[in-house]
């Protein structure tokens, strides 16, 4: 996703510059985190990529828009800094899967369903045993908190719809 947006502002700014507001760069110091913790220009961003896409590649524009909102949740929580930067990532997820593809590549004659489990959870395990502490281990009391809190109020707001 970074990708995307670092492209797509390179562009704004060397092939387009005259369409930045007040011709300042598009992603310059515009993070704006509300007393709440709501992401309030970064949305705005991701929305005029969404725009930009939207003639030639539709589908990557409706995927944007689709994922607009949960794409600031770590943001809007307000975790400490190095908390969001470990979770900020798919370097946990793709750091797992790079490890499974690397136990299991030589195999190529999968017997059946239950193989594969077996050898997935097998390289699962020993991939596992090579993880590190993620950064900011230390806070993840408060991501739990949050998550907790959240968890309840979805309770409370069930039994009100049920009551």
């Amino acid at each position: 996703m970074d990708h995307v947006v670092r492209e797509h502002v390179e562009h704004y700014h060397h092939e387009r510059p005259h369409q930045s507001k007040g011709n300042r760069p598009l992603m310059g110091d515009t993070l704006v985190i509300g007393a709440e913790g709501e992401v309030v220009c970064r949305e705005r961003q991701v929305e005029q990529l969404a725009k930009w896409y939207e003639k030639k590649h539709p589908s990557a524009a409706a995927s944007l828009r689709e994922g607009l909102h949960e794409m600031f949740t770590i943001t809007r929580i307000g975790l400490p800094p190095k908390l969001m930067r470990c979770l900020g990532t798919t370097n946990l997820i793709d750091s797992t899967h790079w490890g499974v593809r690397q136990r299991t590549r030589r195999v190529t004659n999968w017997q059946d369903g239950s193989m594969a489990l077996r050898w997935a959870g097998a390289a699962f395990e020993a991939t596992a045993k090579g993880f590190r502490k993620i950064m900011g281990c230390q806070q993840l009391w408060m991501l739990k908190a949050h998550l907790d809190q959240s968890a309840d109020q979805q309770e409370v707001g069930a039994k009100k719809k049920a009551g």
